[in-house]
Formats: structure tokens, C-alpha cells, sequence
């Protein structure tokens, strides 16, 4: 375990290899009162997770954008409703 400085701004280095390891720019800190965790932060959330509910998933991804489509018909349908108010 190494020990690191804290800046008076409150910065401390997070060390290269961990950097290269978790290939992140960005971390969580979670304060539990007593200590901190420094946890990783996917630069692409998106991609992270990519595959994660295959085969899990009933809805296909044309149903999925069919629902979309209605949602946001529903939304204008009702912004239309409320400034003309019919």
C-alpha cells in the first residue's frame, strides 16, 4: 500500500498503472465517513454495457423504436393539445 499527498486543493496523483489498467479518465469517489472509494468511470458508458442483455431482452429493437416513435407522437400530441388547447 503507498501513501499519496493531497494538494491544498484537494488533488492527490492516481498512479499510472492503475490509470493504464482501469483505461478510464474519469472515477467515482464514494465517501463512506471514515474513508473514501475510488472507483472506475467508463469513458463510454454506452459501450461498457454493450451486450449485457442479449438474450434477455423480448422486445426486438424495431419494436423498441416503434414504442419510441409512439412515445414521442403521444408527447406532441399533447404539447399540441395544451398550447391549442383541443
Amino acid at each position: 500500500m503507498n501513501t499519496y499527498k493531497i494538494t491544498t486543493s484537494g488533488q492527490f496523483t492516481l498512479p499510472a498503472d492503475i490509470r493504464r489498467r482501469w483505461r478510464t479518465r474519469q472515477v467515482r469517489v464514494e465517501d463512506h465517513g471514515d474513508h473514501v472509494v475510488v472507483k472506475p468511470v467508463p469513458d463510454d458508458p454506452i459501450a461498457a454495457v454493450r451486450g449485457i442483455f442479449k438474450g434477455r431482452l423480448k422486445t426486438t429493437t424495431d419494436e423498441l423504436r416503434r414504442l419510441a416513435r409512439e412515445d414521442e407522437r403521444l408527447a406532441e400530441d399533447a404539447k399540441h393539445r395544451r398550447y391549442y388547447g383541443r
